[in-house]
């Protein structure tokens, strides 16, 4: 890959992480204090637990996408309530975020290694699979908040809840 390949692809990957974050909030948001050790089913997360591993998830992608190494580092313990986790996320997001805008666009083509050590890939590339990490998780959880008595935020177009607002 091209440093203007990757400059491109940077550009992509951060103007839709800036949005997946933001949606990131809202289902986090939705989620009750007081259901939040719901769980679907006997082998599921509970809410609690799939709302910790979606935030700080994406906190890891963005230290791997900032150092440049794929390490597995022990997630810290999760925080108590939905409003800490939120608080966390948001606090540790921004701070990865803005450092991750003034990297310079060639630190991402950079060949890593990609999961499980198969092969090699441009860094740019763990963009892309915390995005779709991200929308999966963030679908989990968004099928437990109704049976949780919540509402379902829009999160890619309208939802009962909160329909679209075109142009808005």
């Amino acid at each position: 890959m091209t440093p203007e390949q990757g400059k491109v692809l940077f550009k992509v990957f951060t103007e839709t992480m800036k949005m997946e974050s933001e949606i990131t909030t809202k289902v986090l948001r939705a989620v009750p204090e007081d259901k939040k050790s719901y769980k679907p089913d006997p082998k599921a997360k509970s809410a609690h637990e799939l709302a910790w591993h979606l935030a700080q998830s994406e906190v890891w992608f963005l230290d791997l996408l900032l150092s440049g190494k794929l390490e597995w580092v022990e997630p810290p313990a999760a925080p108590p309530t939905i409003s800490a986790i939120l608080d966390w996320y948001h606090t540790n997001y921004q701070d990865r975020f803005s450092k991750l805008e003034k990297m310079p666009s060639e630190h991402f083509v950079a060949e890593v290694p990609f999961f499980a050590g198969e092969g090699k890939v441009p860094l740019i590339t763990y963009a892309n699979f915390m995005n779709l990490h991200s929308s999966h998780h963030r679908g989990q959880l968004s099928t437990y908040l109704r049976p949780m008595g919540s509402k379902i935020p829009s999160i890619y177009g309208g939802s009962a809840d909160e329909p679209f607002q075109g142009g808005q």
